[in-house]
């Protein structure tokens, strides 16, 4: 994957998003934190063809993290539900605009519906080329991690018992995360003003630049995306200046 540009300077390959601030959307107008959740979702179809206009080709969005499982059972079934909801019904604009949809996280503890519509639609994109959109569900960048160690073990077991070197780098590491076509981030954002990662793309933000803006996930535009980028692509130029 090459690096674009445009008018307005460098744009990132990989773009990674917090989801962040549905809750006190929804509660800063008298609502449940639940309708902040469904126009979060509903978020997700806009910043997708904004990106494909952009030009950017991976996008991957915090949905849903390992530790989301700790509030409260109402709300945890209904983010599976607008998941499962998102998958069913926003196949046909995937399709549409020619966008590749990516299970990132773990399936265990996914209910079976959830799992049976993302399949769905992720088997009838795979082939799509204008972007690569990886839905971070039931997601933590530490378990990622773990994940990829427990599969090189289980993969070279029998090296490991026949005391067999196993050339463990970065490499094979990266071989072994979710979703490894895809390149590391180059641009992270965070709605709703917090500066944490939240165990987030921990190996894949190495090199990002990050961005935080106090416009909660649900307010979010496409100038906020711009504005992200310009500053992403200022810092790309400025390390070309001083290499």
């Amino acid at each position: 994957m090459e690096y674009q540009t445009n008018e307005e300077g460098f744009i990132p390959r990989h773009i990674g998003i917090v989801l962040d601030g549905n809750g006190r959307w929804a509660q800063a107008r008298g609502l449940p934190r639940s309708a902040g959740h469904k126009v979060g979702i509903q978020k997700i179809h806009q910043i997708t063809e904004d990106c494909i206009d952009l030009g950017v080709q991976v996008l991957t969005l915090y949905v849903f993290s390992t530790e989301n499982w700790s509030r409260p059972r109402d709300e945890v079934n209904y983010l599976m539900f607008l998941a499962e909801d998102y998958a069913i019904h926003e196949l046909s604009e995937l399709q549409r605009n020619n966008v590749r949809l990516q299970l990132m996280g773990r399936r265990d503890g996914l209910p079976v519906e959830v799992l049976n519509a993302l399949d769905k639609a992720i088997s009838a994109t795979q082939t799509n080329t204008s972007l690569i959109l990886n839905l971070a569900l039931n997601y933590g960048g530490r378990a990622e991690i773990v994940d990829a160690f427990k599969a090189i073990l289980t993969e070279h077991a029998q090296d490991i018992q026949n005391d067999v070197n196993v050339n463990v780098d970065e490499s094979l590491i990266a071989h072994y995360l979710y979703c490894p076509n895809c390149p590391d981030i180059d641009l992270l954002i965070r709605p709703g003003g917090e500066w944490r990662l939240s165990n987030f793309m921990l190996w894949r933000t190495t090199h990002a630049v990050f961005w935080s803006t106090p416009v909660l996930w649900p307010d979010f535009r496409r100038e906020h995306l711009q504005e992200a980028i310009k500053i992403y692509s200022k810092q790309r130029m400025d390390q070309n200046d001083d290499s």
